[in-house]
């Protein structure tokens, strides 16, 4: 099973220009809020019409404006789970349900299927309710099984969690987790939460303003993003302009140069260190930096000590433990590492 994206759709203050294919599993589209990420999905679905490229699902082309095709939704088999879930809020959740089974002509068959899912998604007793009667979780739930209903090749999730209370959220990803192992076709995940990307795909595309970049797998991504985008959205909280200086990078807002491993080339711009790889240590660690304290401010679990280097214009984010920074108040003085292997090289966008 596959899915092949290739599209633009010229929209109101910037231009959805997207490409990528993939495999079965989960893929997942990261973005900020307004990236084209629920845009994308919608033209998958049939819901919008790009105004060039083509959308090919394993062989199946849903949309070339080449060759003028352009499937109806109905006929395109891709469920399309919405932020609201969409539920018919006239009909019980059983007519819900069997809306989703439309295609479905006999009788008996439909009939199996519609009891096989209420039961898989815990709805039994609650078929006579409607929409407003059930909780988020519940209305969830039978949005999943009129989605799966029609036995889609390819599902679409747009920020399936995003209505959801915390607690509910966890439990739910949990639920949508299991079915997504057990689907054996494409789905496509949309959020900007980067856990729960991190916790649910194998794969992530980044849009950065309507633009795409290359397919990713999940942990790599995170461990080394090649773009600034891709590091911001991931959460990498300290990225500043830098440039290369022979082996090493210079970062003039830090007034330092840094060490680093891996690659970097002459269209690096930027360097990216997560906040919780930096850490108290003495002056003659490598990448070492003398910092003043400027703020101490306890986060849940971890305290933050925003760090101005000395010489430096911008401040550094550090996340550790209260162990560690137990000993830092506002204006202390200390030296501070940013490991080797952390230092990330950045560039501004991906070249296309």
């Amino acid at each position: 099973m596959s899915l092949s994206v290739n599209i633009i759709k010229r929209l109101q203050g910037f231009t959805l220009n997207v490409s990528f294919s993939t495999e079965a599993g989960v893929t997942a589209l990261l973005g900020a809020s307004g990236s084209g990420k629920s845009m994308t999905l919608r033209c998958i679905a049939g819901v919008e019409k790009p105004d060039e490229g083509s959308i090919v699902l394993d062989g199946r082309v849903l949309f070339d404006s080449k060759q003028k095709i352009d499937l109806a939704p109905q006929a395109r088999r891709v469920g399309y789970l919405f932020q609201r879930y969409a539920l018919f809020p006239n009909m019980t959740v059983l007519q819900n349900i069997d809306a989703g089974l439309s295609l479905e002509r006999d009788a008996h068959k439909r009939k199996v299927k519609r009891e096989s899912l209420i039961s898989r998604f815990h709805l039994t007793g609650l078929e006579g309710r409607y929409p407003r009667e059930l909780s988020g979780g519940q209305m969830q739930r039978v949005a999943l099984c009129r989605m799966l209903a029609g036995e889609p090749e390819a599902i679409l999730l747009d920020e399936p969690f995003a209505a959801l209370d915390s607690h509910l959220r966890w439990q739910l990803e949990r639920e949508v987790r299991q079915t997504l192992a057990e689907f054996s076709g494409v789905a496509l995940l949309v959020s900007h939460d980067r856990g729960e990307v991190y916790r649910m795909s194998e794969r992530v595309c980044v849009l950065n303003k309507g633009t795409s970049e290359p397919l990713r797998e999940t942990r790599d991504l995170f461990e080394k993003p090649k773009t600034l985008q891709a590091a911001l959205i991931t959460g990498c909280k300290n990225c500043a302009p830098a440039e290369i200086a022979g082996e090493r990078l210079h970062v003039p807002d830090w007034n330092n140069t840094l060490a680093y491993d891996g690659t970097a080339n002459t269209e690096t711009t930027h360097v990216g260190v997560r906040a919780h790889y930096i850490l108290p240590c003495e002056a003659n660690a490598e990448n070492a930096i003398f910092c003043r304290v400027t703020d101490v401010a306890d986060d849940v679990f971890t305290r933050v000590l925003t760090l101005l280097p000395a010489g430096g214009s911008a401040t550094i984010r550090a996340e550790m433990s209260r162990e560690i920074s137990d000993r830092f108040s506002n204006g202390d003085e200390a030296w501070f590492c940013l490991p080797k292997d952390r230092v990330m090289p950045l560039t501004e966008t991906h070249k296309i």
